[in-house]
């Protein structure tokens, strides 16, 4: 059987034996045919209905001969839809009307009555420049959103704490498969790195992993940047123009900070995620899009929730696994490898001496509670590295984070989870994050306290 590869082709022509004649050629070659006689119903099928080609008259009724019905309409289509692929056709061609149609925005011109193989011929090369128009529109945002991408940070996933080895093996079991996957961790725990880790470890390595912080898009301009919008959909809609879910497509979607939108906005996303398509601004038309999803937030969801704060089916859509980081205090082990990874980063940016810690230094990076985290660490490590004129970077080197070291707080509560939560926090800071130890002194074996660790994400 022949391959239909000229998709769905719109004919619009006031005689119905040109129509009935379009029809009996082109259902062999085209996915779908659609005819229509009378041609104010243009508007309507073009702003509603995606159509791979459009074959249109120059010459309806009212206008026997001239074709400035024909250039009128096809100035209508080429408006609702910029990137429309327009074939005219008339009895009255001559060189010079042909031209025009040409500079009005016709992609081609033929006679009728038409030949078919030459007819065929026509819409085979249109339809090959309609598919050039949607690569070319894609393609621009893939490559504006890769750009950002590039920009950002090229952190690569690390650590070798018990912690961090339990979260490697399920990111391998998990990478492989398509399933959605919430991030649940405080700011600066790397959610951004293990998203990407994932991504490269899928089957989608060798397409574009696309970034949103959800909490810096405004509820003014969700729908426009996530779903796109159409030129003129609004003020500032200069041109058409794909979101990031659509220029996902294929890829990886990986949203920040989710917890932060309102719940309106999160009555968009879930009905996006459930069809698995998007509506651009001012269109009605669907697009499908096939992207795997990767969320992150620090806030406490499942208590948002409760609160009537977040959808329960949205959080239910979005996790379908649920990961959680621990926080860079709880794994005190890994400070030695961020930090070779770091001090290499920097050595190469400010053209120095690769540096590294000495203990002293070291151990004044167990001992610091890291309310930031790995970017707190990250931050530290880079100003210590500018100032310090030693190979070697002591102690010293870390005075400013004494400032910011805080003091234990005394139980202000008798809630027990609050008092255990504490005490397996304490037990973990004393001994630099050292399970035997920390489950020693708390009368824990190692697998109970891992438990505990998990409860609480510590």
């Amino acid at each position: 059987m022949e391959e239909k590869k000229l998709g769905r082709i719109l004919v619009i022509d006031d005689n119905e034996d040109v129509l009935f004649s379009a029809k009996m050629l082109l259902r062999h070659h085209a996915r779908e045919v659609v005819m229509e006689k009378n041609p104010k119903k243009i508007p309507f099928l073009v702003s509603n209905e995606d159509f791979d080609l459009i074959l249109l008259d120059m010459n309806f009724s009212q206008d026997i001969t001239s074709g400035q019905e024909g250039f009128y309409w096809l100035k209508e289509i080429l408006r609702y839809d910029p990137s429309a692929v327009v074939v005219m056709i008339t009895a009255y061609g001559d060189v010079e009307m042909a031209v025009k149609a040409l500079k009005e925005g016709a992609t081609d011109f033929v006679l009728k009555p038409w030949q078919n193989e030459k007819l065929l011929a026509t819409l085979s090369a249109a339809s090959k420049l309609r598919h050039s128009y949607k690569e070319v529109s894609q393609l621009k945002e893939v490559n504006r959103t890769l750009t950002t991408q590039l920009n950002a940070s090229q952190d690569i996933i690390q650590g070798n704490s018990p912690a961090m080895r339990q979260l490697f093996s399920i990111i391998d079991k998990v990478a492989r498969t398509d399933a959605d996957i919430l991030l649940l961790g405080e700011n600066g725990t790397g959610k951004e790195v293990i998203a990407r880790a994932i991504h490269q470890r899928s089957s989608r390595a060798d397409k574009v992993f696309v970034t949103v912080d959800m909490g810096a898009v405004t509820e003014s301009l969700f729908e426009s940047e996530l779903f796109g919008h159409k030129k003129g959909a609004f003020t500032d809609a200069k041109e058409d123009r794909i979101g990031r879910i659509e220029a996902a497509d294929g890829g990886t979607l990986f949203l920040d900070e989710i917890g932060n939108l309102s719940l309106a906005m999160q009555a968009k996303l879930l009905t996006v995620l459930q069809r698995r398509e998007v509506i651009r601004v001012g269109t009605n038309k669907p697009i499908p899009v096939n992207v795997r999803l990767i969320s992150a937030t620090n806030m406490p969801l499942k208590e948002m929730v409760q609160r009537n704060e977040f959808r329960q089916d949205l959080l239910y859509r979005i996790n379908t696994v649920e990961l959680n980081l621990p926080p860079l205090r709880a794994r005190p082990d890994d400070i030695p490898v961020f930090a070779e990874h770091f001090l290499a980063i920097y050595a190469k940016k400010y053209r120095q001496h690769l540096k590294r810690l000495s203990d002293s230094g070291l151990a004044r990076l167990r001992r610091y509670h890291w309310p930031g985290n790995v970017r707190e660490l990250q931050h530290a490590l880079e100003r210590a590295s500018i100032m310090s004129d030693n190979r070697e970077l002591q102690a010293g080197d870390f005075f400013f984070l004494a400032e910011a070291e805080p003091a234990q707080p005394e139980a202000s509560t008798l809630d027990l989870d609050d008092l255990e939560r504490e005490a397996v926090q304490r037990a973990m800071q004393k001994h630099d994050g050292n399970i035997s130890k920390a489950a020693k002194e708390l009368g824990l074996s190692r697998g109970a306290l891992y438990r505990r660790l998990e409860k609480y994400a510590l």
